[in-house]
């Protein structure tokens, strides 16, 4: 397959709002047919949608070639680098996602409560689709196979606005979902991309309260107080992510600075990554000499108490404590305990991901009820906080708010719900 450039809606001459309003239209008209799609039609699409990634493979290193040296010529850290770079490993990965969606179960249509009155009327609650999502990111291409899919799945039609780092990306990546929704016989419009670098469009499609139904941000901290301080549109919102991983002074302190490591390091451009670390006072002379060894390749920034037990450790600004640094940077922080951990947590985080290491059950049971973040872990890495680990095939972002859905959003949070009620005469008196 090769890209069709006229699958992609582009901006001649409209306005923003004229451009947007367009798509709107579109993904109204098509959000109403794959409302009405089978099981089977959706699964057609995804995985046809995975054979045209592969097909495209040439095509698509070649496009996100040009958006990484347009990057590095902009002077973008190596963090957004990473973040947008593609190699066949990473777009293998997006096609197996896509598949692994077609494997789960579809959530629409689901019966979610069910009753029947004393007069006879039976009432389910049943899961349909939201309707028109307008999905905004940055630099990850990804994303859009992801959300995409998700979207397509759970009968919802999706306008992708990718971050402009990423269009040339995004447009392969588009294509390759409409050869799929071809391949079912279901609209092409169930998946569109703004594709103009215009900034008014993500303001128009935050306005776009007509044809739109619901606007997931995902990225950094500017993108998501712009779409939360500019919507009209209802909003499910993706919050930094300053996580934090807490060694308890019963922690296995070997186990602890592999979590740790993997935490931090294994990707420092992912939402889900360790920013900083908590450390009791009762182990911290033991622990952290072990854990600059392991991580010599990563910049630590600590309290007095932290740099007391090793001199690599940097001191550290108030900034630190609720900075997501997306680099090989770590804060570090002492404490006295269980409770001033919970409260130097619940103070700093963004209600992201939060883990406890320790062989103590009752206090990993403490950290687990008392921590009130979308994710909370006890031995294992933050890392692990993605739809797709959590078996959900991917994810569209994780939502760190606590109204419709929280956490890693997949097929369900991706669903409403609607009464059907059922008589037989029955009139109210």
């Amino acid at each position: 397959m090769t890209s069709d450039a006229s699958t992609v809606i582009e901006q001649p001459q409209a306005s923003a709002a004229e451009y947007v309003q367009d798509l709107g239209r579109r993904g109204r008209a098509a959000s109403r047919a794959l409302a009405g799609a089978s099981t089977e039609q959706k699964n057609r699409a995804l995985t046809a949608a995975a054979s045209a990634l592969r097909e495209s493979m040439a095509a698509l290193l070649k496009a996100n070639a040009s958006d990484v040296e347009a990057a590095t010529s902009a002077g973008k850290p190596d963090s957004f680098i990473d973040r947008l770079r593609l190699d066949e490993s990473r777009i293998e990965a997006m096609a197996v996602a896509l598949e692994q969606i077609s494997e789960l179960p579809d959530p629409v249509g689901r019966t979610l409560m069910e009753t029947r009155r004393p007069n006879g009327l039976d009432i389910r609650r049943v899961a349909t689709p939201i309707g028109v999502i307008g999905m905004i990111y940055e630099s990850r291409p990804n994303v859009g196979a992801d959300a995409g899919a998700l979207c397509l799945k759970s009968g919802n039609a999706v306008i992708l606005r990718g971050g402009s780092e990423s269009r040339n990306s995004t447009r392969i990546i588009v294509d390759a979902m409409k050869a799929g929704l071809a391949q079912a016989g279901l609209p092409a419009d169930c998946v569109q991309a703004v594709d103009t670098p215009d900034r008014a469009a993500v303001t128009e499609l935050l306005r776009c309260v007509e044809y739109i139904d619901l606007v997931i941000p995902r990225g950094g901290k500017g993108l998501v107080s712009l779409v939360r301080d500019q919507a009209r549109v209802p909003t499910l919102l993706h919050l930094d992510g300053n996580c934090h991983s807490y060694v308890h002074t019963a922690a296995d302190l070997e186990k602890a600075v592999d979590i740790v490591r993997n935490a931090k390091l294994r990707r420092t451009g992912i939402c889900g990554a360790t920013e900083s670390l908590v450390v009791d006072d009762a182990i911290a002379e033991s622990f952290l000499p072990k854990l600059a060894d392991t991580l010599s390749d990563c910049e630590l920034r600590g309290d007095a108490r932290a740099r007391s037990c090793d001199a690599r450790i940097k001191e550290a600004a108030d900034s630190d404590w609720s900075e997501e640094y997306l680099d090989a940077i770590l804060s570090v922080k002492v404490v006295n305990g269980l409770d001033e951990a919970i409260d130097f947590v619940s103070e700093h985080s963004s209600g992201h991901t939060e883990a406890i290491i320790t062989e103590d059950a009752t206090a990993a049971d403490a950290f687990l009820t008392r921590i009130d973040s979308a994710v909370v872990m006890h031995n294992s890495s933050t890392q692990f906080s993605d739809g797709g680990e959590f078996g959900m095939g991917a994810e569209i972002g994780i939502a760190t708010g606590k109204m419709h859905a929280r956490g890693p959003v997949g097929l369900e949070q991706l669903t409403s719900f609607k009464y059907t009620v059922r008589g037989s005469g029955q009139t109210r008196s």
